[in-house]
């Protein structure tokens, strides 16, 4: 079965499951932007209807660019037979179910349809959500077009992430999915605010950053150029660690200039803990995948602290 003709006989169910699983819907991460954007604004803004709009279109939207960007990467991967050849379907810690263009379930024109309709889509939904904020920064609706381009173009058209890219989109798009729903609601960035933007795109960056040393002689011969493509391993694997060092970095400098508290810093101890065991197990013991896993579980947990430390930050200072 080839990925130019569906299976026959998919009914509306079938097919609907094969659109969420192109879209990874199931992989939720990106998508939680919105509930440390909300536990980080003052509690006279929860009771403004306009917050809830501004969160619920944005993140919409944010579902619509994402589905994108995933959808046209795995036409790319199909086409330069790179998902063929990373999804080994004798390799147990990557489901090979996640990509429907494999198995036929959903054609290369169906996944090109799909992919820009989410595009368009998420656009619309970015842009009712300025229209609708309380605060018009014109910076915030740039940096949301930045993102939508950079994110739709990831593996198709410009194909940033085969021309050197592929970190930079996924650092910079998901920042900034944290970075402009704020903006729109308060106007302006603060300390605090700066400091979620990096971590967030740091989290999502050290998971593929895992799954790119697993996928090195794939992308290789598809001609993808990313860092693992374009350096040696023990280069790659350093800059992985600093990466991961970055994060300490981060928090320490926040805590330098004053835009955090040390108890603050405190809730993100388990995560700093979490990421040396992550580095153990990918950069020492060659568990790569093992490593990508636990850096969703790590990005998972970050974000279930920022939301308890946002809290206590916004009513206790």
């Amino acid at each position: 079965m080839t990925a130019t003709s569906a299976l026959p006989g998919a009914g509306v169910r079938e097919r609907a499951g094969a659109y969420a699983k192109l879209a990874k819907l199931s992989f939720y991460d990106y998508y939680l932007c919105v509930l440390v954007v909300l536990a980080l604004l003052p509690t006279a803004a929860w009771d403004e209807p306009r917050t809830w709009w501004v969160l619920v279109l944005f993140d919409l939207g944010w579902v619509g660019i994402v589905a994108a960007t995933v959808s046209l990467d795995d036409v790319t991967g199909v086409r330069d037979g790179s998902d063929a050849r990373n999804y080994d379907p004798r390799e147990s810690l990557r489901a090979r179910d996640r990509k429907p263009l494999l198995d036929g379930r959903l054609t290369l024109r169906q996944a090109l349809r799909f992919g820009w309709l989410c595009a368009g889509a998420g656009a619309l939904l970015w842009g009712l959500a300025a229209v609708v904020a309380p605060h018009h920064p014109w910076w915030a609706p740039a940096a949301a077009a930045f993102s939508a381009v950079i994110s739709v173009q990831y593996s198709y058209g410009l194909k940033l992430s085969y021309r050197g890219g592929q970190e930079a989109v996924i650092l910079l798009s998901t920042a900034i999915s944290v970075l402009v729903p704020f903006a729109l609601l308060n106007g302006g960035m603060t300390g605090a605010a700066w400091l979620e933007c990096f971590l967030f795109g740091l989290w999502s960056l050290l998971v593929s950053v895992y799954s790119n040393i697993n996928d090195v002689e794939g992308d290789r011969e598809a001609g993808r150029r990313n860092l693992a493509t374009s350096v040696s391993a023990r280069a790659y694997r350093g800059f992985v660690a600093a990466l991961s060092l970055a994060e300490t970095g981060a928090i320490v400098l926040a805590l330098a200039v004053g835009a955090v508290p040390l108890w603050f810093c405190a809730f993100l101890v388990p995560v700093l803990v979490l990421r040396a065991r992550q580095m153990r197990a990918g950069l020492v013991a060659g568990q790569v995948l093992s490593a990508r896993k636990q850096g969703v579980t790590i990005h998972r947990w970050g974000v279930a602290l920022l939301i308890v430390a946002n809290l206590l930050l916004v009513h206790y200072g």
